[in-house]
């Protein structure tokens, strides 16, 4: 018999019942949590697919620019200026330019001439070309959701 300091010992079906309604209770209190965090999304803001170049005159007739952070090659010539993708059309990787002035993916193999069409490896076409257009303010701007054709020139 314990003494009036020492606790009543609790029997083994008493401690297996409270431990499966404390269980309970935080699966409860963990769920009426995570169901209040639902209303506010979490997801992270993504970069906008259009974005400002600059003024036409910062592309002369004869250049080939990448932009860096982008994965955009800018080519300007007499007829106007093109915007090309150095994203990998096999899996997304992005492409690094060769001696010979065509691209190669470092991650697949895939190899594409200067003007974008594949030469070997996977990928399955060539890297897309992107529309290009003139703001109000005068500023050429890429849109990378609109693929336009190989052929296509935004004339300044």
């Amino acid at each position: 018999m314990p003494g009036r300091l020492e606790p009543e010992p609790i029997g083994r079906r008493d401690f297996l019942g409270l431990a499966g309604w404390w269980s309970a209770g935080i699966a409860i209190v963990g769920s009426l949590l995570g169901m209040a965090r639902l209303p506010k999304p979490r997801v992270l803001d993504e970069v906008s697919a259009r974005f400002r170049l600059g003024a036409p005159s910062d592309f002369p007739p004869g250049t080939d620019t990448e932009i860096a952070g982008r994965n955009v090659r800018i080519v300007s010539n007499q007829e106007g200026i093109r915007a090309m993708s150095l994203i990998c059309t096999h899996l997304g990787c992005i492409v690094g330019r060769e001696a010979d002035g065509g691209f190669s993916c470092p991650c697949h193999g895939s190899k594409f001439d200067p003007e974008g069409e594949p030469t070997a490896g996977p990928a399955p076409r060539a890297l897309t070309w992107l529309a290009v257009s003139q703001s109000a303010d005068g500023t050429l701007i890429v849109d990378k959701d609109t693929e336009v054709s190989a052929e296509e020139v935004y004339h300044v």
